[in-house]
């Protein structure tokens, strides 16, 4: 069964301590799927820990709803959340999203191995490969390209039996441009410009 992330982007009201705002501290800015509509186990895992399977030190993990949590975001969440119906609740500030390190890898892994048989039916198969492939997959995908050690962006090769893909296994690859999470990004730089990068996070929980 897949797991599938929801959630959305906060800021703190700048009028927050102030005798002229009594309003709640943090404000729902943005449902997170418009921006981000993918099931991604490696970039899960990098930020949230969730389904970690790559081995990443993840970001923020399981630091539960925020007390100070937004109206909005407590109605898409909070009831799921207390009923069990969605788990593994985190967030994550944009200040802390902007300082990762894109170079980092996961402590077992370093990229994904992808291949897809020629002959029909053709069968997709997908592994976790660390810097000594097994002789069973170097088998199955032949002798794959001498530059992929140090690779940043995703390689393909093929065989007379599959088309082989390989993605390096770093934060920047996991969250790169390949995927939804630049959408998410920009948004939340844009709401830092405005509030400051400790006023802006991003609040999600997991199906």
């Amino acid at each position: 069964m897949s797991t599938d992330i929801h959630g959305g982007i906060e800021f703190r009201h700048p009028g927050v301590g102030t005798d002229y705002y009594d309003g709640e501290p943090w404000v729902a800015a943005m449902d997170l799927w418009p921006l981000y509509d993918q099931t991604d186990y490696e970039a899960f895992g990098c930020l949230f820990g969730v389904r970690n399977y790559a081995g990443f030190q993840p970001l923020a993990p399981d630091r539960g709803l925020p007390v100070d949590l937004s109206s909005g975001m407590r109605s898409q969440l909070g009831t799921w959340v207390e009923a069990g119906g969605l788990h593994s609740a985190s967030w994550v500030s944009w200040e802390e999203i902007a300082s990762m390190d894109l170079a980092t890898v996961p402590d077992q892994f370093i990229g994904q191995l992808t291949w897809r048989t020629k002959s029909l039916p053709s069968t997709l198969h997908q592994q976790l490969v660390s810097a000594s492939w097994p002789p069973e997959t170097l088998a199955a995908v032949g002798v794959p390209p001498e530059n992929l050690l140090g690779a940043t962006e995703p390689v393909d090769w093929t065989t007379d039996e599959v088309r082989c893909t390989y993605e390096p296994l770093t934060v920047g690859a996991v969250l790169g441009p390949e995927t939804h999470w630049p959408h998410v990004f920009a948004v939340m730089k844009a709401l830092a410009g405005r509030f400051g990068e400790d006023g802006v996070r991003l609040v999600v929980a997991f199906d």
